[in-house]
């Protein structure tokens, strides 16, 4: 595997090693396990919302070894590095052909911090009227969580830094990364 390298720039910021791509694996693999064992004989849908959960969601879904589906969504409250907290920013679904009705969802997303987009997402979700919906994420933040979510399958909580890679990005940067890098404040404010 690809070493972590010390320090990078992408666009006009630093941004410094915070978890591996062997960290990142192994707790992937952990929650693939538990999720398959969770869900036997239920046939669950993973929503996976695009673009950030992509890397995480074909990750978790081959350390699953049970019968489950997947879709692709579009859902997001971010523009540039910032959350937006504007309602008319968020896309609301889009892709979704399954049937949702009656069916085990886990909600697959790169990164939970304010809940604000999953809050609008789960209460959309729940007019579907699913068996159950769950979620699994990639990162979380719970200082900076606004809303009463609680993700069942979390990879690793972290504070609340500006992070990319494994996925996430900054300005559709970074995404390629196998690991997790954090913002280099100290960097970037000597520059």
């Amino acid at each position: 595997m690809k070493p972590i390298t010390s320090r990078l720039l992408i666009q006009d910021k630093y941004f410094k090693p915070y978890l591996s791509e062997d960290q990142m694996y192994q707790r992937v693999q952990e929650l693939g396990k538990q999720i398959e064992i969770d869900y036997e004989g239920k046939k669950p849908l993973l929503l996976c919302i695009l673009n950030g959960s992509f890397v995480f969601a074909a990750d978790l879904v081959r350390a699953m070894d049970t019968a489950c589906q997947i879709s692709f969504l579009k859902y997001s409250s971010y523009v540039k590095d910032k959350i937006s907290d504007n309602a008319k920013d968020l896309l609301g679904i889009q892709g979704l052909n399954e049937s949702l009705e009656n069916r085990h969802l886990i909600v697959v997303e790169d990164i939970v911090d304010t809940g604000n987009t999953m809050n609008k997402f789960l209460k959309e979700l729940s007019a579907y009227k699913p068996a159950s919906i769950e979620i699994a994420t990639c990162l979380f933040k719970p200082s900076a969580l606004k809303f009463d979510i609680s993700p069942k399958y979390v990879a690793f909580s972290i504070p609340n830094d500006f992070v990319v890679g494994y996925g996430l990005d900054y300005d559709n940067y970074g995404r390629n990364l196998r690991g997790i890098y954090v913002i280099d404040e100290d960097e970037n404010n000597n520059k």
